[in-house]
């Protein structure tokens, strides 16, 4: 199983704490070892880093993580290959743009027998399931809204049928950014947290490092932390429901959807 960690906040904040505990799960406290990458938005910009090595292990990761980037939307993810051999063409997270945007996506899980054919500007160049789903789904999105992006509810309502599509063909978690906000899709498993004022400190589960979280914000600031299993031992992470797509914008959740059908409610 990958792993999945993604940031929005409501200013640009940097990432190196949770991304030291994140990057150890990756060949020292947990078995993905098939490769790992980042994304930062920048502006319009995006600085994204990847690596087939496990980034338990990776110079280049060990570089980010000194590297305090701000930025108001990340993407991080290690792999465990399921589909498609180890390799920089198969790492995530992947990039393409929409509307004038760039978007980010990375994928946790597996969907089997998931083969569509493509017919559009939008075609994978590795060979994961990751991404053929990632230009699925922006495929999905120009053809349904064309070339005038959509307000905020219409693009998160087909966003969620995308989701619940392919969610019924595997698992599907996967985290998803075009810089403006940070949609979260739980098929299994994640979890998050809001960090607001009153800032505490807070202590890695995969590494032996404390940050105080007051020495370091504004009352003013605010962050949402997303990650397939939580980071920090001594905070309380709340599980997103599985079966639902969670949109965060500015450090808190604005929307949220399911994208499985209830089940039946029981008659007497």
């Amino acid at each position: 199983m990958c792993q999945l960690l993604g940031m929005n906040c409501n200013v640009p904040t940097d990432i190196c704490f949770s991304f030291t505990g994140f990057t150890a799960r990756g060949g020292l406290t947990d078995i993905h070892q098939d490769g790992w990458g980042i994304a930062f938005f920048e502006g319009k910009g995006v600085r994204l880093f990847l690596d087939p090595e496990p980034s338990a292990a990776s110079p280049v990761a060990a570089l980010v993580k000194q590297y305090p980037i701000r930025s108001r939307n990340v993407i991080a993810h290690i792999r465990k290959a399921t589909q498609g051999p180890v390799g920089l063409e198969n790492t995530h997270p992947f990039r393409r743009e929409l509307w004038g945007r760039y978007w980010i996506f990375a994928h946790n899980g597996n969907l089997l027998n998931f083969s569509p054919v493509f017919t559009g500007p939008y075609r994978p160049v590795g060979e994961t399931d990751s991404e053929k789903a990632f230009c699925y789904l922006l495929e999905h999105l120009r053809l349904r809204h064309g070339d005038t992006p959509p307000d905020q509810a219409a693009l998160f309502a087909t966003i969620a049928e995308v989701a619940r599509e392919l969610g019924s063909q595997g698992e599907f978690n996967f985290l998803l950014s075009d810089g403006q906000a940070l949609y979260a899709h739980c098929s299994t498993r994640l979890t998050h947290i809001i960090r607001r004022a009153p800032f505490a400190k807070a202590h890695l589960t995969d590494q032996d490092v404390t940050v105080d979280f007051s020495e370091v914000t504004t009352p003013d600031d605010r962050v949402a932390v997303i990650a397939t299993t939580p980071l920090t031992d001594d905070e309380v992470w709340s599980s997103l429901p599985p079966g639902s797509l969670w949109l965060f914008a500015d450090g808190e959740v604005v929307r949220q959807a399911a994208t499985v059908a209830a089940p039946p409610k029981k008659t007497a």
